[in-house]
């Protein structure tokens, strides 16, 4: 079973929750670990008629024997992560690395007082911009400090290796999108690090030669929260008359919603190393597609855009998402 990292390909939001609980369920990987920056961070999964919004623990706790880890590289939230775990029963299956960087009151407060994070930036004011500035200057505190974490850490990269040694899967999970990287995004509005592929197999300990598939979703219609650029963003009239309407999951904020951007798909496939694209929300796009499931039942109109998708990024679409459940879904891997 090979090694998978899932990225977003746009500015987040794009379905990757939903993508990653199919994964994890479908592909039954012996570990799902958590790279990206912190609890800033939202994926929704829905499975049989309940929803679930998570902002510390992978999605892919869906898949009950997998192993759940989250990274060197992501902040850690003490109270949100034990809410989560206890919330959704986790205790005994996820690690947390001892190196992760901790999210204190102190750099929360910091977040929501800082007039341009909080007006010009658009920050979600959860203190992972303020905590990744104490880790680069060296006066973080790590998770090996904090007493309450200490039944969970553990060395998530020896770990991980270890795994895929003995030739089992694991399935790495990314967050945010590509068009808020600190590195690639639209700076300044921005996460503070970069979201690339790159970047999540950095957060987890696994060397590039040890990445066996890329998977970047994208949304048929992209969305953006908060403040920044967004190319193709259309009016509230127009949304409204597509009728899409979607909220953050952190946050609750408004998304700005926007038409297909192939120019932007394709930067971003070309710098993730993109092997396969996974795309959500063609049910947007035709109505009628909602929960197909064979690709011979999708209209016409979502089978050229497809193959526009394919076009744009001279990577295969082999995961079309027809609906938020996880089982909705059309899987051309073969």
């Amino acid at each position: 079973m090979p090694s998978t990292i899932v990225v977003g390909g746009f500015f987040g939001d794009e379905g990757k929750g939903k993508i990653i609980a199919y994964l994890a369920k479908h592909d039954k990987p012996e570990v799902v670990a958590r790279g990206g920056v912190g609890p800033n961070a939202g994926h929704t999964v829905e499975v049989e008629g309940k929803k679930y919004a998570l902002r510390m623990v992978p999605s892919g706790f869906v898949y009950e024997s997998a192993r759940l880890l989250i990274g060197a590289g992501v902040l850690v939230d003490p109270e949100v992560f034990k809410r989560e775990v206890s919330s959704f029963g986790l205790r005994g299956r996820v690690g947390v690395d001892w190196r992760c960087g901790i999210i204190e009151a102190k750099h929360i407060e910091e977040d929501r007082k800082d007039a341009d994070l909080k007006g010009k930036i658009g920050t979600t004011g959860t203190g992972c911009g303020p905590a990744n500035a104490a880790r680069a200057l060296r006066k973080a505190r790590q998770a090996k400090d904090v007493k309450e974490l200490e039944e969970f850490l553990c060395d998530v990269p020896r770990e991980i290796n270890e795994v895929l040694d003995h030739g089992k899967g694991v399935l790495v999970e990314g967050t945010q999108g590509f068009g808020i990287s600190l590195l690639y995004g639209t700076y300044p509005f921005v996460t503070s690090k970069d979201t690339s592929a790159s970047q999540m197999a950095a957060d987890v300990g696994i060397g590039p030669t040890r990445v066996d598939e890329v998977v970047v979703v994208f949304k048929s219609f992209p969305t953006r929260v908060g403040e920044g650029p967004f190319e193709t963003q259309m009016s509230e009239d127009k949304a409204a008359e597509l009728h899409i309407e979607e909220y953050g999951t952190v946050t609750g904020r408004k998304r700005r919603i926007g038409q297909w951007d192939g120019k932007m798909a394709a930067y971003s496939a070309m710098i993730n190393g993109a092997t396969m694209v996974a795309l959500s929300g063609v049910d947007r796009l035709d109505p009628s597609c909602r929960g197909v499931k064979k690709y011979e039942e999708l209209s016409n109109e979502v089978k050229e855009f497809v193959a526009k998708v394919e076009q744009d990024t001279r990577v295969p679409v082999k995961l079309i998402s027809t609906g938020p459940e996880i089982s909705e879904i059309v899987d051309l891997r073969g």
